[in-house]
C-alpha cells in the first residue's frame, strides 16, 4: 500500500531553499532547547551563549525545554542572525538574505513590533499587506478614512538584477500614518517583495520627508494555512517609547487578523481570474504572477 505524502510538509524546492525567520533573537533563552514548526516540519533551536545560535530538525536526543550541550546536535541547519531574528533554511539557500540598508543607519529605531499567529497562508498575509484599498474600511481613522478611498495609479515592476517585486509612486491619504504624525497627509509608499513570504513597506517619514520609515512583515509558514507573522520596524522617531510604537503597529495588525482568517480559500489562488480583480489590485495580481513564475506551490493554489 502506497503511503500518501503529508500535505502539511513542504516539498517545494522554491520555498525550501529560502531563508525563513524563526523567532526574534531577543526572545531566545540561552541554554534551553525550544521547538517550533516550519513548513510542516519540527525544528529545534538553541542559544549556546549570547549571540551564538544553533538550529536543527527536532531529534529525541535533544529534549525540548531542557538545557542541552551543543555536542548533542549532530546535524545542524544553516542559520543567520539578521534584523533581530534567527533565520534558517530546510534546503540549500542560494546566497545571503536580502539587504535592508536603512536598518544600519545610526539614527533609526529598529524594533521588533510583534509576532502574531494567524490562520491563513503566508501568501495571503503578504498580499493583504500589499493592499492599499482596504485602508479606509479596516484601518479607519489611522491609515485611511472615507471619503478618501481612491488608490492613485502606481507603477509595478520586477527588478531585473534581483528579481524582486516593487511597487513605486504609491500615494494614499492617511489621518495618522505613523506614531510621529501630527495630522492627516498624502503619504508616499513604496512596496518591495524580496522573498515570497517577506515584504517591506517604505513610507514617507513625518519627521523628514526626504527619508522613509520601513515596516517589514517576515512570515514563518507553520503549515500551508497557518503562519506566525513577525513585524519589524526601522523608523525615525525620537519622541515615542518602544512600547508605544509597538502598540501602534499591533493595533493595526489586530484589525487585519480577522479579515485574513475569514478569507476563503485559506490558500492563495495564483490564477488571477479566481478572485475578481480591480484596477487597484495591480500589485496583488503581479505578486500572484511572480509566485507562479518562481515555482511556488506551498501555501497557494497553483494555476491549472
Amino acid at each position: 500500500m502506497k503511503l500518501l505524502a503529508n500535505p502539511e510538509v513542504c516539498t517545494n524546492a522554491a520555498i525550501l531553499d529560502l531563508w525563513h525567520p524563526l523567532v526574534p533573537t531577543s526572545e531566545i533563552q540561552v541554554g534551553v532547547v525550544r521547538e517550533l514548526s516550519l513548513l510542516g516540519q519540527a525544528v529545534s533551536y538553541l542559544s549556546t551563549s549570547p549571540d551564538i545560535y544553533r538550529a536543527w530538525r527536532t531529534d529525541p536526543a535533544t529534549p525540548v525545554g531542557t538545557a542541552s550541550e551543543p555536542t548533542s546536535v549532530t546535524e545542524g541547519l544553516p542559520i543567520l542572525d539578521r534584523y533581530g531574528y534567527l533565520w534558517t533554511s530546510l534546503g540549500v539557500p542560494n546566497g545571503d538574505l536580502f539587504d535592508i540598508p536603512e536598518y544600519d543607519e545610526p539614527d533609526r529605531r529598529n524594533i521588533h513590533a510583534a509576532t502574531i499567529g494567524v490562520h491563513c497562508s503566508a501568501p495571503r498575509a503578504i498580499e493583504n499587506f500589499l493592499d492599499m484599498g482596504h485602508f479606509p474600511y479596516v484601518h479607519t481613522g489611522v491609515l485611511g478614512i472615507e471619503p478618501h478611498t481612491e488608490v492613485v495609479d502606481y507603477n509595478v515592476h520586477i527588478d531585473a538584477e534581483t528579481n524582486e517585486l516593487w511597487a513605486t509612486e504609491c500615494l494614499f491619504f492617511q489621518p495618522m500614518s505613523a506614531t510621529t504624525s501630527t495630522g492627516g497627509a498624502m503619504v508616499g509608499y513604496t512596496y518591495r517583495v524580496p522573498h515570497p513570504y517577506c515584504t517591506l513597506l517604505y513610507k514617507t517619514s513625518p519627521l523628514d520627508e526626504s527619508r522613509m520609515d520601513v515596516i517589514g512583515l517576515f512570515v514563518r509558514s507553520v503549515a500551508p494555512d497557518r503562519i506566525e507573522a513577525h513585524m519589524i520596524l526601522s523608523v525615525i522617531d525620537d519622541s515615542n517609547t518602544d512600547s508605544f510604537i509597538r502598540r501602534f503597529q499591533q493595533s493595526i495588525f489586530a484589525q487585519d487578523k480577522p479579515i485574513l482568517e475569514n478569507q476563503n480559500p485559506k490558500l492563495l489562488p495564483l490564477d488571477p481570474r479566481a478572485e475578481t480583480p480591480i484596477r487597484s489590485d495591480r500589485l496583488a495580481i503581479a505578486y500572484r504572477r511572480w509566485l507562479s513564475d518562481l515555482g511556488v506551490t506551498y501555501g497557494v493554489i497553483p494555476e491549472d
